[in-house]
Parts: structure tokens; sequence; C-alpha cells
């Protein structure tokens, strides 16, 4: 660690929740502005404590929780994030295993001991660093993308992990065996070639006495688990390495269909998977999607699939996990016995449209259809598909789900259209009506602002959440439990599309007038709840006013604005927010009741424009089947249809018809 916490100029910013330009001008402006301590001229660097105390004396540092402040100051004076949490995480281990060292092995850490003293108090040893770790994770310079808790928990669902053993054998910060943990895995273990990431991983299982270990090293050149086999595998490997070891490991055991070629390192983690299930385990690995198609890797992608070794390909939505521009796969394997016969079908999914929350529990259904008997036969048009093995095994053994998928036959092309066109026009003439109409102030003032925290000790407001997954007792989640709300949800202004998997904890019930803001998302969101009965997702804040003395409408249009956004946003620059640290403009009721009615009216916009973009874009793809089918066809402008959509064809009389 560096013995001094040092930030930038653009960290100086986002602590105080200000733009780049606001620090400029301090350093002009007051002379007792902290020097730079490092850096360049160009990019000059500050002391973090001289900086918070010189911000906190002028009035223009937000309130941060013990937490954060943590997290700020362990994160600037660590040359390695990893490295440094995972200093701290081994005095919270030993916290919680009732051994507390005279001195942190790192000496740098010193100073940060009463946070981290304050932090187990209110938090115990495991809530300490899964606080600290949340910071973490999130994606920012110099750190590697973890998967998203929701690809990861859908991936150990197809591999069906339960009370068994897991592998993850490019484990990273470890989200794949949290998930498996969540999920009730007996025993959790992995290896990374990063070493920090590698301890963190540890330490997460370590202070939950997960059984298993995580081991540092390459594990296609240095396996650590050679000869073991688990239960289930879930991996996400890395992308696109060319020097994986290919000449050194040409005839390694492990490559149990085949040689795997160089230009295809993906393929060599499916065999090292494959190469560690026991008969009968399923491996789930998250995949670019050119490995579906990719010449160099057909010969291997047959050879899995004669031998019954690949037994699904989804396609995800874009966004899913990094790279987040790309639809990945995920691929379902199954380690064969050796004398069964393989099987006649695999599963290929396209669920690359949508999103995940809305998808990923299609895609489980569509997997459980397909094994609940021997070679199932899954068809659903443009999605599913149990595509006969015979069929696949062509010159290209293309695997891409979307070439693979049934035709819609599209008879009701016209009338689809029709009601389409004439719902998109209905949106769009609504639109004027819904704008709420607002006039320039003339001399407009500011005014005073609170901030959420002090909202709370005030007595106006409580913040519930954000909740966390909480590890099953065991058995199935209820296909009829209550309806919860995701943060998908409210980013897309939607009803309450989740379903409560048994792993809330704890279950906080919705009422109407709370308002719910994601933890994590692109911008800051904040929704109305105008209906009760369901139950608070995971990674959202739950605000529930008193409608007393504040309008619920009034204050989700408040957080929203661009200036909460810096103000609530991490350090990092990151698109995690603290709402604690946002802004609420002190208003007498009745006028937050008509500044509310304005937001709520331009809540309805937004949810109208959303609406005639989905419609529309629908539109053009009816309209492009219809027409590249032949079931529409061009007509002249000003041309009358009869029905929907009758073709037209040009009738001019010719002389003789006179």
């Amino acid at each position: 660690m560096q013995e001094t916490p040092t930030v930038t100029a653009a960290e100086v910013a986002r602590l105080a929740g200000v733009g780049r330009a606001a620090v400029s001008n301090w350093r002009k402006r007051h002379a007792d502005f902290p020097a730079p301590v490092g850096g360049t001229s160009a990019s000059p660097e500050f002391d973090l404590t001289h900086v918070e105390q010189w911000l906190r004396a002028q009035g223009k540092l937000p309130e941060l929780t013990t937490a954060e402040r943590l997290w700020r100051h362990l994160a600037a004076a660590s040359e390695s994030p990893a490295a440094g949490l995972a200093a701290v995480g081994a005095l919270l281990l030993a916290r919680q295993r009732g051994r507390r060292p005279r001195r942190p092995a790192d000496p740098q850490l010193t100073p940060l001991l009463p946070d981290v003293d304050a932090l187990v108090d209110e938090l115990g040893p495991q809530g300490a660093f899964d606080e600290l770790w949340q910071r973490f994770s999130a994606p920012g310079p110099g750190r590697a993308f973890a998967t998203p808790d929701e690809v990861a928990d859908l991936m150990v669902g197809l591999a069906g992990v339960g009370g068994d053993s897991v592998l993850d054998p490019a484990a990273g910060s470890g989200a794949m065996l949290r998930a498996a943990v969540r999920a009730g895995s007996a025993s959790a273990h992995g290896q990374e070639l990063d070493e920090g990431l590698a301890r963190l991983a540890g330490l997460w299982l370590a202070l939950r006495d997960v059984p298993g270990e995580v081991s540092t090293g390459d594990s296609l050149r240095a396996d650590a688990f050679t000869g073991r086999t688990f239960d289930a595998v879930v991996c996400h490997p890395p992308f696109g390495i060319t020097n994986w070891g290919e000449e050194e490991l040409g005839h390694d055991p492990r490559w149990i269909v085949g040689v795997t070629p160089r230009t295809e390192p993906e393929l060599a983690w499916v065999q090292h998977a494959l190469a560690h299930l026991r008969t009968g385990g399923h491996a789930v690995l998250l995949m670019p999607p050119t490995v579906a198609s990719r010449r160099a890797g057909r010969r291997i992608r047959a050879e899995l699939l004669r031998r019954g070794a690949l037994r699904a390909v989804f396609a995800l939505p874009s966004g899913a996990a990094a790279p987040h521009a790309v639809p990945l796969h995920l691929w379902v394997l199954r380690r064969p016995a050796s004398d069964a016969p393989p099987p006649a079908r695999a599963l290929l999914v396209d669920a690359a449209g949508g999103d995940l929350a809305e998808t990923g529990p299609r895609i489980l259904a569509a997997w459980r259809q397909f094994t609940a008997t021997a070679d199932a036969e899954v068809d659903e048009a443009g999605f599913a598909r149990a595509v006969p093995v015979v069929d696949l095994l062509d010159e290209e053994v293309d695997l891409t789900p979307a070439r693979r998928q049934p035709t819609d036959t599209g008879g009701d092309t016209g009338e689809h259209l029709v009601r389409t066109r004439e719902r998109l026009a209905a949106v769009v003439a609504d639109l004027p009506a819904l704008m709420p109409q607002v006039a320039p102030v003339a001399d407009g003032q500011d005014g005073q602002f609170l901030t959420v925290g002090e909202l709370v000790r005030a007595g106006t407001l409580r913040l519930l959440g954000p909740i966390r997954a909480a590890s099953p007792e065991g058995g199935e989640p209820s296909a009829g439990g209550p309806p919860v709300l995701t943060v998908e949800d409210v980013l897309n202004g939607r009803a309450p599309s989740g379903r409560d998997d048994g792993r809330l904890g704890p279950e906080i019930r919705l009422a109407a007038g709370d308002v719910v803001v994601p933890m994590i998302a692109r911008q800051l969101t904040a929704g109305v709840v105008t209906t009760g009965e369901a139950l608070l997702g995971r990674n959202l804040y739950l605000l529930r006013p008193n409608p007393t003395v504040l309008d619920p409408w009034f204050l989700a249009g408040q957080l929203r604005t661009s200036a909460n956004e810096r103000q609530a946003s991490s350090l990092s620059g990151t698109s995690r927010f603290d709402i604690r640290r946002a802004q609420v403009r002190r208003l007498p009721l009745d006028e937050q009741r008509a500044y509310g009615d304005a937001f709520q009216r331009l809540d309805a916009f937004e949810s109208a424009i959303r609406q005639a973009a989905s419609l529309g874009a629908e539109l053009a793809r009816l309209t492009a089947d219809g027409l590249a089918r032949g079931a529409l066809s061009p007509v002249e402008p000003g041309a009358a249809t009869t029905g929907p959509l009758r073709r037209q064809k040009d009738r001019r009389k010719s002389p003789k018809d006179h």
C-alpha cells in the first residue's frame, strides 16, 4: 500500500458530488486548498485525508457511511484494490474466529483499524466484508468485470447445483462460487490466476465456513485439481486468449474429445470442465457467440454432440455480462456414462431479445422441459427448439440458436400489423396531453435541500434495503409465491415481474406510496409504487415517506436529477448509488403536491415514449418480415386497401377494355 492515500481531481469531484471544473475553481480561489502531493502538473494527486478535512470544513463533504468511508480510504491507499480488500478480509476472518492480531500484516492498514472495528461492530465480520465487497465488485478503472449475480444464479440453476460439490476453474473474485453457495452447494472449489482475486474468493468462503478452497494459478497450464471430479462445474472463462498453452498441452489427458485447436481457447476450457465432471454431472460455461460457429472448432463441436456431451446452447440478451455489447452464449454440458447411448437431440434457445430478468425463467423452464424425459421434444417458435443431433452434424456444425429456430409462418401478419399500427398511432396521439406544462421561473432560486439521510434521521422518511440473497434452507421455490419487484421492473416502469424464489431475506412487502430506487443502474432512477402486495426485490432501496409531510411523487422526481446522480454515485465513478447522500428540496406540502403532479405526468410521458419505441420496433419487424415472405406487398401512396393489407395490383385498363 502507498504510505499516503491520494486522490485525483476527478476523484475529489466525485467525493464532493460536483463537476471537475468546480475543483479547479476551488484550487484557484481558496489558498488553503490542499497542495498536490504527487502526480503530474496535468494530473495532480492530493492527500485524501487533507482533502476530506478541507471539504468538511467548507461544508462540501456529503455524509458518508462507515463502509463508504472505509472503502474510499482503502481504494485510494491501495496499489491493488483486490489486495487491499484481501488484507482487510484477513483481519475480519481473524475477528470472526476469535483471534485479533496485535497489529495488521500490512502496517499501512493501521490508520483504518478504527473504521474496520466500527463496521464489524455494526454488521459483523461477514456483513462488513460483504459491504466492502459490493463496492469493490462495481466496475471501475483497473478492476476486472465480475459475472453479474443474475447470470451466475442462472448458470448454477442450469447446472442443477444443490447440496453438491462445485468447481469454478476461472473463479475471478468468486461470483460463481457465491451463486453456488446461495443455491445450497455443500462445497465450493476454484482456481484463479490473479492472486488477489483468488484470496478474495477464498476469504468469502472462509467467512461463511463453506468447505472448499480457491487455489492460485493457471488452470489450463497448472491444474490444481488434477484427477479430481465434481458434481458440477460453472465457469466464465477468459475470452480470446491466444497464448493459452496449446503447444505444451498437445497430448493432455483432458482433451477427451480431441486435441483442441490453437485458435479455440474457449473449447479448451470446455474440455477442462468436462474432465472435472463426475459421470452424470453438468457443466455450464459462459461463452462468446463465435465459438458456436467458428470453422476451426467444428470438429470438436461435432464430437461433443456425437458423444452426448453438449446438451444445450442458450443465446443471452446483450448486456447480460461483459463484454456488454455482445450477446453471449451459455453452453450446458453433461459427462455421459461410457456405455450410455448418445441422446438424439440438443436444445438450442434464442433468448437474445428482451432482458435477462424476463428470459431467465423461460430459459430454466425450457431446460427443465427438455430434461424431464429422455429426448424430449421442445418446439417454441422463435425461442426454443430441441434439434436432432443428426441435423446439427452438417458441414458447418453451427450451433448458433437463432439459425436453428422454427419459423413462425406469420399467417396473421396483416392483422397483427394493423393492430400494432393502430396501437402506435393511439400512443403517439396521447403524447402531447401527457407532457406536463411547465414555465421558466424568473430569478428562480435553488432553495434549501436536505439529504435523504437527514430526512431519515428527522423521521420524515424510512429507508429500507437494499436486500441481498439469502441462502435457502432447501427445496424448490414456490411457483405460486408472491410477485417481486425487480431492478429491471423499476428501470422499465413496469409491474412486478419476478417471483419469490425463497432467497429474499428479509421479505419486505411494498405499500402504495413507497419510492423504490435501484442501487446499481446506468443512471439514477426512482419509481413510485401504486399498488401493494409485491415484495421488494434484490438491490433496491425502499423509501417510505410520511405522507403528511412528504409527497412520494415529489420525492421520486427530486431523487432522479442529474445532480443527485453525481451526488449519490460512488467514488469510483461507477453506476452504484448510495441514496442516503441524495438531496431533496425543502418545500411546503401543497407545493410538493403540485410538483409531484408534474413529476407523475412526466413519468406517464416517459412510459408512453417507451411503449411507442417498442411498438415502432415491432411494426418495423412485422413489415420487414411480411414483405420478405410475400405476405405483404407495397402499395402506391393513396391507394385503398380492403381487408388487412390486401395485396394491391396495378389494374390500369388497356384500350381494348373499353
